[in-house]
């Protein structure tokens, strides 16, 4: 769609790239079919990532695969994931993903963390402190009781 001064409003480079990456994990997975191990691709991608990202993502996959071990790693639109029954519970955002000020852990609405009429389901991060960790530790806990 067109704006007043010819602008194009649509995707951005970084979320038309992030749906590149979809399609090719969907490719993907249906080529390796059982022979896939989701949480390698996971760690490669993990291990991609640049400074601050990298180091959250490592301890934040930590902390999950620790507290939630019924989620399975995924990517998804590659980015780290961990899903129940093939459906995401959270999911971490870098920051460099769409060059924003900080990187974010997000869960779906598939996490149970439902509390009253409103509820916080995303979290901004720019380092991951032990607080932090032990937080993240008992929402993904509950996220998947």
């Amino acid at each position: 769609m067109a704006t007043a001064n010819n602008k194009y409003e649509g995707f951005t480079a970084e979320e038309r790239d992030a749906m590149k990456e979809r399609a090719k994990e969907l490719k993907a997975g249906a080529r390796r079919g059982a022979k896939a191990d989701p949480e390698r691709d996971v760690l490669a991608k993990i291990a991609e990532l640049p400074g601050s990202d990298r180091v959250i993502a490592e301890r934040l996959h930590a902390v999950i695969k620790a507290n939630a071990p019924a989620l399975t790693p995924k990517l998804w639109y590659g980015m780290p994931a961990y899903a129940r029954d093939g459906k995401v519970v959270c999911h971490f955002q870098p920051a460099a993903k769409f060059k924003t000020r900080y990187a974010t852990f997000t869960f779906s609405d598939q996490a149970n963390l439902d509390d009253g009429t409103m509820w916080p389901t995303s979290y901004a991060l720019t380092e991951l402190t032990d607080d932090d960790a032990a937080t993240i530790a008992e929402l993904v806990r509950q996220a998947v009781s």
